[in-house]
């Protein structure tokens, strides 16, 4: 099977962390012998907006006159890669509009947006249905990462909707939380990830922050983005990892860290609903509230117990929901389906064919 994978967004170098949620399944998808090509920005020509802060329909809104040319850029360069493609897995609503003109079958991913602009997919559902429907059942599937993603698709009467949250890696062991208990954040410092709302609550917190973005000048001592390496030891050092998202279309950094354990304080929002329940796999605290961040913080701070609970069942939660077996298993059944095939992997040359 031979799957073309279009995207606006994709790692650009080792610890990239753009498009990390496309090229995780892809290079696992890869492993289990499917052929996957991306169409990502520097295989076609994106005029210099691509990478930009707020993704890059959002910079296209700032340099208009770039649209058709990126436009037919994507265009044309997906035509030609997917030539000989069976199927094209087109990520955002935008993308599925590419995908159109692809001459393939296609599937569309439903991811959110990080800018929570006019093209955001709950953006869009919300106020455009009759185009998210002309777009959607084009597709052979549309694929949701989140509940909430499901329950506005549906509203927006989209019918052929496939729940596949994004793959997480399981560490094998949590580690110790340090002396004196961090409280940590990773992420894009933007408004729509409610940063704001950290800097207004951080008062005397022994607060870690890594990541950049426009509100940086919030946090003059963040560390800016860090390798993967230092990421997963920072989850594993971690008391509290706060996500107080104000829209999410899932929620990374929230599952990673309850992968790890950790006890979680997330934004009643999106994706985070259907990863946190309240009181059970971590708190759910009113976006754009600092002072109820403050409150469910400090509740966690000052009961170790709680969070060792939280943590726990965060763990088996996540592990359940969002294992890469799980995920590429209904991946893979989503194409089956799509092309009305089954996809038959042939061993490769150090495989025993039997």
């Amino acid at each position: 099977m031979r799957v073309v994978v279009f995207t606006t967004s994709y790692p650009r170098y080792a610890d990239d962390f753009a498009g990390r949620f496309v090229s995780d399944p892809v290079e696992r998808l890869r492993a289990r012998g499917l052929d996957v090509q991306v169409v990502h920005p520097g295989v076609y020509e994106d005029y210099g907006v691509a990478y930009q802060g707020g993704g890059i329909m959002h910079a296209v809104r700032r340099r208009p006159w770039i649209a058709p040319r990126l436009a037919l850029s994507m265009i044309r360069t997906l035509r030609r890669e997917a030539r000989d493609a069976d199927l094209v897995h087109a990520m955002w609503l935008a993308g599925g509009v590419v995908a159109l003109f692809s001459a393939k079958p296609f599937v569309v991913s439903l991811l959110g947006s990080i800018s929570g602009g006019p093209l955001d997919d709950f953006v869009l559902m919300r106020r455009a249905p009759w185009l998210v429907r002309w777009i959607c059942h084009r597709a052979r599937a549309t694929i949701c990462i989140s509940e909430a993603l499901v329950e506005s698709a549906q509203k927006a009467g989209i019918e052929n909707i496939r729940f596949i949250p994004i793959g997480i890696e399981i560490p094998e062991t949590v580690g110790e939380e340090a002396d004196p208990p961090e409280v940590f954040y990773t992420g894009r410092l933007s408004p729509e990830k409610g940063v704001q709302d950290l800097a207004a609550a951080r008062d005397g917190l022994n607060l870690i922050v890594s990541g950049d973005g426009p509100l940086r000048h919030l946090f003059p001592d963040a560390l800016g983005f860090i390798s993967r390496a230092e990421l997963d030891e920072r989850f594993r050092r971690a008391a509290v990892v706060v996500v107080p998202s104000r829209s999410e279309g899932f929620g990374v950094v929230c599952a990673e860290a309850m992968a790890y354990g950790n006890a979680v304080v997330a934004g009643a929002t999106g994706g985070l609903l259907g990863l946190v329940r309240d009181g059970e796999t971590g708190l759910l605290v009113e976006p754009g509230n600092p002072k109820e961040l403050r409150a469910a913080i400090d509740r966690l701070l000052a009961d170790p117990v709680l969070r060792k609970r939280l943590g726990e069942n965060a763990r088996r939660w996540i592990t359940e929901l969002c294992s890469w077996d799980h995920v590429l298993d209904a991946t893979i059944k989503t194409y089956e389906q799509a092309l009305g095939k089954e996809f038959v992997r042939h061993p490769g040359p150090s495989e025993d064919p039997r």
